[in-house]
């Protein structure tokens, strides 16, 4: 079992920047490739960015690309995921997924391909 917990979401004008956090305990963190996700009303939820084990490989929706950064704390347990240049069509719910892998190089960018998930953290951008 892994349990995820993401923070740092709010409410930020266009042009503003995030950083959220999803922090993870249960089983270990480093044999996780992680991501994140995000859900907005009426919208079924969509890849926003992957990371792999060791953190050296990552993925990007093409609507963030530029824009976000995902990295990740193994000593931590934790990944973030850093937001600049905020538009109004990022607001959503924010989720950190992970999944358990044995290869250090492999992410995932299907939202089946997860395992767990947290609970979600409020991302609103005004215009």
């Amino acid at each position: 079992q892994v349990q995820l917990v993401e923070s740092g979401g709010g409410l930020v004008q266009a042009g503003g920047s995030l950083r959220l956090s999803c922090a993870a305990s249960g089983r270990t963190f480093s044999n996780c490739a992680m991501g994140w996700f995000r859900q907005a009303p009426g919208k079924e939820r969509e890849f926003v960015s992957a990371i792999s084990r060791s953190g050296g490989s990552t993925n990007y929706a093409d609507a963030v690309k530029g824009r976000f950064t995902i990295s990740r704390d193994n000593a931590k347990n934790t990944i973030y995921l850093q937001m600049n240049s905020l538009k109004p069509e990022d607001t959503a719910v924010y989720y950190c997924a992970a999944r358990p892998v044995l290869s250090r190089n492999y992410y995932e960018t299907r939202t089946s391909g997860y395992d767990y998930w947290g609970q979600g953290t409020q991302v609103t951008v005004s215009s």
